[in-house]
């Protein structure tokens, strides 16, 4: 990830440019073209095309605040996906989700914490939404999807465990009663967030799916910011030109 300045945007009706690295709809695909360097410690050039193949896209919007300052937004909780990077071994095809989160103030500002996941399912993908508001508020949001789009918003199972990651962070997921989750692979460290892949039990049948935690209040510590500035590199002035 790199933060670019305005002077590296483009944007039409079907595509997005941002500094090297670009994606637009073919037809009903979305294709993803990465021409980036990644971040220290391990310094290389990340190059390559993803292709995103939604099952369908739907209309669903889920306020993550009372005021709707934050809305997570699941543009294809069901899709294929074509991963083809020029490194040995970075080519493979899986499921996979297209979703985003807008918000109009900074996440620290209104949560404490939030774990995330979503799961794939034969009839589609179900995804968990938890979250702890600074006022004390919870959110706890559950829905299932279909494979045409439509959401179905369901009762969450209970919620469940997960060792601490490498940084500590906290983490939990939902799963069926007395079925004990477990990480499958690390994706992503770091002090105040986790991502990995997870697998759970929903419905009596065991699912491999992504998962996320955030804890906020560690991100709200002065030091952590710009730490994070060296993962996040800032090209104020890249252009087109």
């Amino acid at each position: 990830m790199t933060d670019r300045g305005s002077a590296a945007l483009r944007q039409t009706r079907h595509s997005l440019t941002v500094g090297p690295s670009s994606l637009h709809w073919q037809g009903d695909r979305l294709v993803i073209d990465i021409n980036e360097i990644s971040a220290p410690p391990v310094v290389s050039r990340v190059r390559g095309q993803i292709t995103v193949m939604p099952a369908a896209l739907t209309g669903v919007e889920l306020p993550l605040t009372p005021d709707g300052t934050h809305v997570w937004r699941p543009f294809a909780p069901t899709c294929e996906i074509d991963v083809d990077l020029d490194a040995p071994g970075w080519r493979w095809q899986g499921h996979g989700y297209f979703d985003a989160n807008f918000g109009t103030r900074a996440l620290e500002q209104d949560f404490d914490y939030w774990t995330w996941g979503r799961f794939p399912t034969s009839q589609g993908s179900t995804c968990f939404y938890d979250a702890t508001r600074r006022d004390g508020s919870v959110l706890a949001a559950a829905f299932r999807f279909s494979r045409d789009g439509s959401a179905t918003a369901i009762t969450a199972p209970p919620k469940a465990p997960l060792p601490r990651s490498l940084w500590q962070v906290r983490r939990e997921t939902r799963a069926d009663a007395g079925f004990r989750p477990r990480q499958v692979q690390n994706m992503l460290d770091a002090p105040f967030y986790s991502r990995s892949a997870v697998q759970t039990c929903l419905d009596g049948i065991a699912t491999t799916g992504v998962h996320e935690a955030l804890d906020l209040r560690r991100f709200r510590i002065p030091l952590l910011k710009p730490m994070l500035a060296m993962r996040v590199p800032r090209r104020a002035h890249w252009s087109f030109d």
